[in-house]
């Protein structure tokens, strides 16, 4: 046989198999479930008790650790930032005593003075 009459062959006989069984038919059944109590478990209930502690306890310790991390991280951000602050300044300082160290230069001095003196006179005069 060639597999093309295989193959209709096989497909025939999966039509012939769905038609032969019995049909599968459905019925809704409605269940009325009002008149029901639920019984209590007080070992179930004792251990929900227990998870929801454990629960809370592990979300305060979650918690504390975000929260140190955090601050932590904050207060690295604060002290760099003091830091360069500090630098600035620091090179500020620097700065301010070159300049003081300059002005309180004898032969400047000297020189502003003779500079004052020889105007002073060419005005008095």
């Amino acid at each position: 046989m060639s597999a093309v009459a295989l193959q209709t062959a096989s497909a025939s006989a999966d039509r012939r198999s769905c038609w032969l069984g019995t049909p599968e038919i459905y019925f809704r059944k409605n269940i009325d479930n009002s008149r029901l109590v639920k019984v209590e478990d007080p070992r179930r209930e004792r251990e929900m008790k227990f998870f929801g502690v454990a629960l809370f306890c592990l979300f305060l310790l979650v918690m504390g650790y975000a929260l140190q991390h955090f601050r932590a991280i904050e207060y690295g951000y604060k002290i760099e930032a003091l830091r360069s602050q500090r630098d600035g300044l620091t090179e500020m300082n620097r700065a301010l005593r070159l300049e003081e160290a300059s002005l309180r230069d004898p032969e400047r001095i000297d020189l502003t003075a003779r500079k004052l003196g020889c105007n002073r006179r060419n005005r008095d005069r």
